[in-house]
């Protein structure tokens, strides 16, 4: 029988528009999978736990394999549609014409098995110039359909980027809300701690992703880091999360939780959480880590999978994260996950495996020299001892 969950005290914002949104949001991108399917059992507890907890905004999308129809049968099945907001998103690279944005939105509302999406947004708007390819397709008079019908509530943008053109697009409709790539690493990066304040002046309530880095910020800090951060005696997630809500200009902070564990540990940390929460100390901590981790990680990437899937066959996230542990960590570790993560698979997914056709670098949000980047894995993992791990690998294979 499910245990009843303990009384929290979530902590809530409010929107443009008044409404009170959980401080932490539920990212649907990483539900465990097996067998590349999402395990809807697993799934369903951990969102109910968060619901439970006070969460209430869900953020999905139109290309995350399975998200969308995953978090639809489980509020359908639940019966707690009414409880929750949905975010997911137009995936407008993949968009035409205005017949294409009625398709892709008509088929996001069945898999979510609902009338409306509380919060819609344009998936990484990236440039003035793609947003007037879109008013060119008549993007403004649809979105306005929608608004007056109720199907969409709120209309905003997602955004990976510098802070200038965040500002230019920011400035480029009537928008109700925004998400941002936004964490100590970033503050003044993408558009950074200048977009955040922006968006706050012309009153766009911000949700952030990548609070963790994609997890960079809590597995890949190197070991000095990982124990001024216990010194202090905290973790390396909530002195994350603690920066983001000590803000308050921040509205929502996502976390990918894909356990109860996590789910359980971060509406805590959430519930606890309140603007200026933050002091001189851990300001200091934050500073010295961020030093730390500047002098270890050589490549920034923050696994969103973006770059995926490779014609070629490459897992381009796997590759940088195994040459950042290389780093970060040691070299065993770093080779060791290399070889576990790429080479043992059925189908090996390893760096050499890249031709360099380059069409990775046209998604990447953080505009890395992918390629370049791929040269640098084969280079200092693909190393005799690998290749003779690969001997044995076929030789047991056979």
């Amino acid at each position: 029988m499910e245990k009843k969950e303990p009384k929290l005290h979530m902590q809530y914002r409010k929107d443009q528009k008044g409404t009170n949104l959980s401080v932490l949001g539920y990212g649907c991108m990483r539900f465990t999978k097996k067998y590349g399917k999402i395990v809807f059992e697993k799934a369903e507890r951990e969102v109910m736990t968060a619901i439970r907890r006070g969460v209430n905004y869900f953020d999905t999308a139109y290309i995350y394999p399975g998200s969308e129809e995953c978090l639809g049968k489980i509020l359908e099945k639940n019966g707690c549609r009414d409880r929750v907001y949905i975010a997911t998103k137009l995936p407008h690279y993949l968009i035409k014409s205005r017949e294409g944005m009625e398709k892709c939105f008509q088929t996001q509302l069945k898999r979510l098995r609902t009338d409306h999406v509380d919060y819609y947004l344009m998936h990484m708007l990236t440039d003035i110039a793609t947003w007037e390819r879109l008013k060119g397709l008549g993007i403004q008079e649809w979105i306005q359909e929608k608004l007056d019908s109720g199907q969409i509530r709120n209309i905003g943008f997602s955004y990976h980027g510098n802070a200038e053109m965040f500002c230019r697009l920011a400035d480029a409709y009537p928008w109700n809300f925004c998400q941002i790539q936004y964490n100590y690493m970033d503050e003044n990066t993408q558009a950074g701690r200048k977009g955040l304040l922006y968006a706050a002046e012309k009153g766009l309530p911000v949700i952030v992703m990548e609070p963790l880095r994609g997890g960079r910020l809590v597995n890949l800090l190197p070991q000095e880091a990982k124990e001024a951060i216990e010194k202090a005696g905290q973790t390396p997630a909530g002195l994350a999360f603690r920066w983001l809500w000590d803000q308050p200009q921040v509205t929502v902070v996502l976390s990918g939780m894909n356990s109860r564990q996590m789910v359980k540990e971060n509406t805590v940390m959430a519930a606890g959480s309140h603007p200026g929460m933050v002091g001189e100390e851990e300001q200091e901590l934050i500073r010295q880590v961020k030093e730390l981790i500047n002098g270890k990680v050589k490549i920034g990437c923050t696994g969103c999978g973006y770059c995926m899937p490779c014609p070629h066959g490459v897992d381009i996230p796997a590759c940088f994260r195994s040459y950042n542990m290389r780093y970060t960590e040691s070299k065993f570790n770093g080779l060791r996950e290399y070889f576990m993560c790429t080479t043992m698979k059925k189908n090996p997914c390893n760096a050499s495996l890249c031709v360099k056709c380059g069409k990775c670098e046209k998604h990447c949000p953080q505009s890395l020299p992918i390629r370049q980047n791929l040269e640098l894995v084969v280079k200092e993992l693909e190393t005799p001892v690998y290749k003779a791990a690969c001997q044995v690998k076929r030789f047991i294979k056979l």
